[in-house]
């Protein structure tokens, strides 16, 4: 069970983030993703990075393109189109996420391909509905995040400005490839295939759904702070200058456990702090409260002393401490592939276990066209159509 989705074959039409996103989780799980590529520079993210000359292996490229298998096609030829059209007729899933109507366009219509192959499975990634009212715009991920509101829970008003990973992108590359798999399911069930289609928006307002209830159920407009306010959550400098994050949630047993932990019952004992509720409505005033507590003693202190006394907490790791925690080793996330052009590099393998198995035969990320010949062959194409398309310069 460690590649379930072995035989199943994909074209993904992907570029940046998204579409390759949704594209690597089907690879994780065993399908054979093939990345169709522009000849000419491939993805834009290969040469998306904080080097200077990424090469065509950027680590953004890298990041979210193990696992596939790179093919380049000039879809906008007539020669690129017709091969692409018959590759589709053998394929499982067709995974694009250009710009609302540009598969249209092109001639790729869900209405055409799935004429000539009922069991197709067609999914598109936009940013913006095709027949909506901002269908014509482009979208990046901080687009996605700010119209769906997302973004609002993470701005300060008074220094606005964006921080952190990508979400938008993320977000909707799982609930693509969510959608993809239940569509396969049923597939199995029927024999047909399916549409289907998803936009930043709606994904990325899928994944705060308590926001929004907060606000139909309750009539309150959440704030970057109102969740960790009412989850009691906190990140705090410790003496040494390094952070600690804790979560006491609902529980009554970990805030009694937290109050023991930095030995400080006249916390509890302030009329603001007994009840959950109070905490939760004069949360800044308990941050106040716990700052200089924990900006007393170094980190390694305070780790200690929560983790003996069972509070819910963690060290706040950099991206390099994470590699090197524990847990994570222990969880094998991280392992070194070998690709014959580019060398040896770590890479991450998928995230959930089948079985107790990861992916069975994990592949780098795929140099530009690297797989161009084989994938032809195996979806048939002979060798003078390989040459003839070589020499219309579709490949």
């Amino acid at each position: 069970m460690s590649s379930p989705l072995k035989g199943i074959k994909v074209l993904e039409l992907g570029q940046f983030i998204a579409g390759p996103y949704a594209g690597l989780q089907l690879a994780d799980l065993g399908a054979t993703v093939i990345k169709i590529e522009r000849p000419q520079g491939g993805d834009a993210f290969r040469e998306f990075g904080f080097a200077e000359n990424a090469k065509g292996y950027s680590h953004n490229f890298c990041a979210f393109n193990r696992n596939k298998l790179s093919v380049t096609l000039d879809i906008s030829s007539p020669h690129g189109q017709a091969a692409f059209r018959r590759m589709a007729k053998q394929a499982d899933v067709v995974l694009e996420n250009f710009r609302a109507g540009t598969m249209k366009r092109l001639g790729f219509g869900y209405e055409i391909l799935s004429e000539a192959n009922p069991r197709l499975v067609y999914a598109s990634i936009t940013g913006f509905a095709e027949d909506g009212p901002y269908g014509d715009r482009p979208a990046y991920d901080a687009v996605g995040q700010a119209l769906s509101g997302l973004l609002s829970l993470f701005l300060d008003p008074g220094d606005p400005r964006t921080l952190g990973p990508t979400l938008s992108d993320q977000i909707t590359g799982m609930q693509a490839c969510m959608a993809v798999l239940a569509a396969l399911h049923e597939r199995g069930r029927t024999g047909k295939g399916a549409r289907v289609e998803v936009t930043m928006v709606e994904a990325s307002m899928a994944l705060i759904p308590d926001s929004f209830t907060a606000y139909t159920h309750a009539g309150h407009v959440m704030q970057p702070e109102s969740r960790a306010a009412v989850s009691l959550s906190f990140a705090f400098a410790c003496s040494d200058g390094k952070l600690i994050a804790i979560h006491v949630s609902s529980m009554e047993k970990f805030w009694r456990a937290l109050l023991a932990a930095v030995d400080r019952p006249d916390i509890g004992e302030d009329a603001r702090f007994r009840e959950r509720m109070g905490r939760i409505k004069n949360y800044e005033a308990l941050v106040q409260a716990l700052r200089p507590v924990f900006a007393s003693k170094p980190r390694a202190y305070w780790a200690e002393r929560l983790a003996a006394h069972d509070v819910p907490a963690a060290v706040v790791h950099s991206i390099p401490e994470a590699m090197e925690e524990p847990e994570v080793k222990h969880l094998g996330m991280l392992h070194e592939l070998d690709h014959p052009r580019y060398g040896k590099q770590t890479a991450m393998r998928r995230a959930t276990r089948i079985g107790g198995e990861r992916e069975s035969a994990p592949l780098p990320p795929p140099a530009l066209g690297e797989h161009t010949g084989a994938v032809l062959r195996d979806f048939g194409f002979a060798a003078e159509e390989i040459a003839e398309l070589r020499g219309a310069g579709a490949i």
